[in-house]
């Protein structure tokens, strides 16, 4: 929904004001804990996606697999509740950014290492990320957001260290 102006140049619309964006955050929040009674979360949807191919590809191995097995007892996840979020967030999120005239293919970060190296390092961050997710028990969107909202300590001691990390790594890739 890209529209041009009068000179023939694209329209984009600004960022939603960072106080407006998250009081609408919030309120998300509050009403995902009113009509779910859970919070928001993303990284079990991975979890979720990989049990249910497993279960379908290998179901005696992916039932054996002492961290999968959980998961599958009940029957395929691939249709649980953070699978369907992640799903309308992605869908949510292109759609909002055809409207506001945003939606670009960009690799951020390929003119300073080049595209490989830029490709690498972010799926190696992802993968990472992703890692120490379930090892925390929940995501920075999870853990974090729908942890703090609730004021669970776990929830501040991961957002300090997730942070502090990112700190961290970033002076030792980029240099001191």
């Amino acid at each position: 929904m890209n529209t041009l102006s009068t000179d023939g140049r694209r329209t984009v619309k600004p960022f939603w004001p960072p106080m407006a964006a998250g009081i609408a955050l919030g309120l998300a929040l509050l009403f995902t804990f009113l009509i779910t009674g859970h919070g928001l979360g993303a990284s079990g949807a991975a979890t979720d996606v990989v049990a249910g191919t497993g279960l379908a590809v290998a179901p005696a191995a992916t039932q054996a697999n002492l961290y999968l097995a959980s998961k599958v007892a009940d029957g395929n996840p691939i249709g649980s509740w953070m699978t369907w979020e992640v799903l309308g967030l992605f869908i949510g999120a292109l759609v909002a950014s055809f409207m506001a005239g945003r939606f670009r293919v960009q690799l951020d970060g390929a003119r300073s290492v080049g595209s490989s190296g830029r490709i690498v390092r972010a799926l190696a961050g992802g993968l990472l990320a992703g890692f120490g997710a379930r090892v925390a028990g929940g995501c920075t969107s999870g853990l974090g957001l729908s942890g703090a909202a609730a004021l669970g300590i776990a929830a501040f001691v991961f957002l300090a260290l997730f942070f502090a990390t990112g700190l961290i790594v970033n002076r030792i890739v980029r240099g001191v």
